[in-house]
């Protein structure tokens, strides 16, 4: 667990949350005697609770679970914890399947404080408030007094498969919040209303950037133009920063034969997310769920030298895993995507310098897309793992000197390392201030001992070279939808699809615009035309609909100077300008992605 996670778990906070999950689940029972209650934890914004109700609930039922919540709590009742053993914890909730199948796991083994599974069997202790018992290992507040009965919130509705198996009983999940005080639960509120105004899957039908459908297949996507411009924009740079930054592109198939996957040990830790293979004259092959072991075949196509060193290896690679129906969304979680993957292979030697490179070249990259607030996870050696221990602790150690040279951030997941090496994971914040994960910083000790990848050193032997994975923006993909919350679809002029409209007052207007639209066009700027018969002000309001940066209007007065009257999205009206300045601007504002 982090630190920032252990202190939000040892935080009063917590313990309000936790203890608000409990007296909804007292209040639903209040009102659903016979109903089988799941889990209901604490999480990071709120609290959750899991029923198997005998009807599905209304809007009119959270209000009414919600106002009996605040009666609960207003009756002051005492959180009481017993430590107790399996045998009465069964005959306690002998009626409670969900619980009993719990107890019967806790009884057999569960997870130590480092996660890990164990057969020692798990303490356990139940919690009782008023007229709710329920199996739990806390924390709880002490009395219900503790909580703000006007600081809590009954959100949705939502089905939810019991441990998340789409096999097992489907099972109503009823979301909630809580704070200390009032006026952070309206904060929270706002910022809950203004994130469906920026959801990138409502944005992304309203302003026509991509779709998926059931025909196509669940979890692909289909860039619209307007999207497809956009992501041609963020590659463009991508690729002109890559390329001065001396990496090396690459280019690798959609499949590869069974025994690469073998070599990878992909079949044997991965093969849950990989589809099934498709047979070729007589070999199986597998659509790739990852591009390393191309990268690595490419790395030991010809005998490396030390002074070859480093290697910087990048890709934007399509790439498909199998992801369970009920956990895509949208953008975010999908099947087939494309990573902008790299690895860099370098000398023991080199280590230092090439962390401290690829963090630099990471934050800049997203600081330029308009992410300024980055937190940096860095997750250390687990209990299982792979390679030397010493070269854990001198990568750990490259990890954590980069983190404090470049005083970015950092909290320290320990243990939480992949079994194949250290990493640090990148975490930006958007307009709302939620946090999204992009980029990862990975060691390997794994692969580069499977593919038995070397170089010749300077004393004339073979030595295994260091390997780093570096995904930058994630996956083009999910760092789209994450760019059109953040920017609620209005995104900075470089970016935006149309930069720019001409709004011809008038038909006798409509042969100028065109001629200025082909001026801006000739100097570089994404232009359209709206020579509709609709009215001025409809143009307009279409335009600032579209999210469309600049809307230049023209007018027999603007005609006559050769000028364009400029209006930006926000409303802001200027003077008519000549084009000329006009094209200045605008080139200014994309040069510096305003």
């Amino acid at each position: 667990m982090s630190d920032i996670k252990q202190a939000y778990h040892d935080s009063q906070l917590y313990r309000i949350r936790h203890s608000a999950s409990h007296i909804m689940a007292e209040a639903v029972l209040e009102k659903f005697p016979d109903a089988k209650f799941a889990i209901g934890p604490a999480i990071d914004d709120g609290f959750y609770y899991d029923f198997d109700l005998p009807r599905s609930l209304t809007t009119e039922d959270l209000a009414e679970i919600e106002k009996r919540m605040r009666g609960l709590i207003q009756s002051h009742e005492d959180f009481k914890r017993t430590e107790i053993g399996p045998e009465d914890a069964k005959a306690i909730f002998r009626d409670q399947p969900f619980k009993l199948e719990l107890i019967e796991g806790l009884e057999h083994g569960g997870m130590d404080d480092d996660g890990n599974p164990t057969d020692e069997p798990v303490p356990m202790s139940i919690y009782s408030s008023g007229g709710f018992t329920d199996l739990c290992a806390g924390p709880h507040v002490a009395n219900s007094k503790e909580i703000n009965p006007q600081a809590i919130k009954l959100l949705n509705v939502a089905g939810a498969y019991w441990r998340g198996d789409e096999k097992r009983p489907m099972l109503q999940r009823i979301y909630g919040t809580a704070f200390e005080s009032k006026a952070d639960l309206d904060e929270y509120l706002w910022k809950l209303e203004e994130a469906k105004k920026r959801d990138h899957r409502k944005l992304g039908k309203e302003l026509d950037l991509f779709s998926s459908n059931d025909e196509v297949g669940a979890g692909l996507i289909l860039w619209h133009p307007n999207g497809a411009m956009i992501r041609h924009q963020v590659e463009r740079y991508w690729e002109d920063q890559h390329l001065a930054h001396g990496y090396d592109f690459v280019f690798t198939p959609h499949i590869g034969k069974s025994s690469l996957w073998e070599t990878s040990g992909h079949l044997k830790t991965y093969k849950e997310n990989m589809y099934a293979p498709i047979e070729i004259d007589g070999q199986e092959y597998y659509l790739k769920p990852m591009n390393c072991p191309f990268h690595i075949h490419i790395f030991k196509s010809g005998l490396k030298s030390y002074r070859d060193l480093p290697i910087r290896l990048a890709e934007k690679g399509t790439v498909y895993r199998y992801e369970r129906s009920g956990v895509m969304h949208g953008l975010l979680r999908v099947r087939g995507f494309t990573q902008d993957d790299a690895h860099h292979f370098c000398r023991e030697d080199q280590m230092s310098a090439e962390v401290d490179f690829v963090l630099d070249f990471s934050l800049k990259m997203l600081q330029a897309f308009g992410f300024k607030d980055i937190q940096a996870y860095l997750s250390t050696m687990p209990e299982k793992r792979v390679g030397e221990e010493q070269r854990w602790h001198d990568a750990e150690a490259a990890l954590e000197d980069t983190l404090k040279r470049m005083q970015v951030p950092y909290e320290v997941d320990a243990g939480g390392g992949a079994f194949y090496g250290p990493k640090i994971d990148l975490k930006v914040k958007d307009a709302l201030g939620r946090e999204w994960q992009l980029s990862t910083i990975q060691f390997d000790f794994n692969l580069p001992e499977r593919f038995d990848l070397s170089y010749i050193g300077e004393d004339g032997q073979p030595h295994r070279p260091y390997m780093v994975h570096r995904a930058l923006l994630g996956s083009m993909e999910r760092f789209f939808g994450v760019l059109i919350e953040h920017y609620g679809g209005a995104f900075p002029v470089w970016l935006a699809p149309v930069q720019a409209v001409m709004i011809p007052i008038a038909e006798r207007h409509n042969e100028f615009a065109h001629q200025v639209a082909q001026e801006l066009k000739d100097a570089g700027l994404r232009v359209q035309v709206n020579d509709s018969s609709d009215r001025m002000n409809a143009k307009i309001r279409d335009a600032q609909n579209q999210k469309i940066p600049y809307m230049l209007v023209i007018g027999d007065r603007e005609m006559e100077a050769g000028a364009v009257a400029l209006r930006h999205r926000s409303g802001e009206s200027l003077p008519a300008m000549p084009v000329a300045e006009f094209i200045e601007l605008a080139k200014t504002e994309i040069a510096e992605h305003i």
